[in-house]
């Protein structure tokens, strides 16, 4: 049985791996016993389990406001944790997936592809992007833009004026599951369509907030992804 090592061990999307895993074992460490800012860390990590595959999913995301007042958090996270993941990676000869973001991309037209001109509208997208840079280094990779929210979701309000491609975090795990040979780069999404659409068809009494009601942090118009590439790559029944 291959082995998966994974980052974030503690967050939400390393538990759903866990819990739809069938084919693998995975090992999900604490960022106290594998921490990606201190490559010592990792390498030991690495050493001791001999992963066939490390996913990255650990990162600094929310509150996003914080990339914007604490950018060098980002940095030290984001950016110069996922170079200690590649540099690991490439030392120890393991398979890496990075999972990335739709933040990557400018957010104004939508339906972006993977080859889609990158312009991050965020100091967080900033921050994702500098990681993708590094793992772009290292040939043995795979960038997984996600597209993901909590089950149930965690806010009263969903947007009304802005679209994205989500998809419930339960959901992608069991996409990147079926993805880890795959290389290069893949949106990982949903339809297109208003975060308040896709909280609704699950949750009938959110409320409605618009872009011009937020103001600690930009917020992008259209961030759908054209997942056509995913679908070809998988089998139906998944999603």
């Amino acid at each position: 049985m291959k082995t998966i090592l994974i980052s974030g061990g503690n967050g939400e999307f390393a538990k759903e791996l866990q819990r739809h895993n069938t084919n693998y074992e995975i090992i999900a460490p604490s960022k106290k016993d594998m921490d990606v800012t201190d490559i010592g860390s990792l390498e030991d990590a690495v050493l001791l389990t001999h992963p066939d595959y490390f996913i990255h999913a650990g990162a600094l995301t929310r509150p996003m406001v914080i990339h914007e007042v604490k950018p060098d958090s980002s940095i030290a996270t984001n950016i110069i944790g996922t170079s200690n993941v590649v540099l690991t990676c490439m030392k120890y000869k393991v398979k890496l997936i990075y999972l990335s973001t739709d933040y990557v991309y400018p957010g104004t037209e939508g339906n972006y592809n993977e080859d889609d001109y990158l312009n991050p509208f965020t100091k967080y997208g900033w921050s994702k992007l500098g990681g993708e840079c590094a793992v772009k280094l290292y040939d043995n990779h795979l960038i997984l833009r996600m597209a993901m929210n909590k089950r149930p979701f965690p806010h009263s309000r969903a947007l009304v004026d802005m679209k994205k491609s989500l998809m419930y975090i339960d959901d992608a795990s069991k996409v990147v599951l079926k993805l880890l040979d795959e290389k290069g780069t893949i949106n990982i999404g949903g339809k297109s369509q208003s975060v308040y659409d896709f909280v609704k068809e699950t949750n009938p009494n959110v409320g409605k907030i618009y872009l011009d009601d937020i103001d600690d942090v930009d917020m992008a118009k259209d961030c759908s992804m054209n997942t056509v590439k995913m679908k070809r790559l998988l089998d139906d029944t998944i999603i």
